[in-house]
């Protein structure tokens, strides 16, 4: 079971507004989605949790580049809404390197791959074969100004949102689209 919504920073304090990502591809969708919901170019966060597996963070303030945390990439990974947010630049990747169609073997693993990832502590991203970290990823300074340190971040496992919504002072706000 999965939970997305957008919260807006407005001058009156936070705006949530309930969200489907089913036409969500890309995170270029999902920051334009954000852009929508504040016109005025505010602070827009976006909220995404899987029951207590997973739970991610994007922030796109205005035009800049949207900013991400991941509390769990190896769990986001097997999930469609977590592929959208675990970009090859979150992950450390060249995204130029898995386009190298020779260097894959028929059983999916590349060249030299063994077909245990588990061995290193990392799961495979579906279809890719490379492995994902198991904990966190991204910007876990994503909500410092906001008043939800790195470390409180961090430490989040269950019920995540609700507990970073009433850290923001927006968990009434962000009840009315639960």
């Amino acid at each position: 079971m999965y939970f997305a919504a957008l919260l807006a920073r407005t001058e009156d304090g936070w705006e949530a507004s309930d969200t489907e990502l089913d036409d969500v591809e890309t995170l270029s969708d999902l920051a334009d989605l954000a852009r929508e919901a504040s016109p005025d170019e505010d602070t827009v966060l976006v909220l995404i949790e899987q029951e207590d597996a997973w739970f991610g963070v994007v922030r796109v303030d205005g035009e800049d580049d949207p900013r991400i945390y991941v509390s769990d990439a190896a769990a986001a990974a097997r999930s469609s809404y977590g592929e959208i947010l675990l970009t090859d630049e979150l992950l450390g990747r060249d995204p130029d390197d898995g386009d190298d169609l020779d260097a894959l073997d028929l059983d999916g693993t590349e060249d030299g791959d063994s077909d245990d990832d588990e061995a290193d502590g990392a799961d495979p991203v579906a279809g890719t074969g490379e492995a994902v970290p198991h904990g966190p990823v991204g910007d876990a300074q994503i909500l410092d100004d906001l008043g939800v340190s790195e470390k409180e971040l961090r430490s989040l496992a269950t019920d995540a949102v609700t507990e970073i919504a009433e850290a923001l002072g927006a968990s009434e706000t962000l009840e009315t689209v639960r």
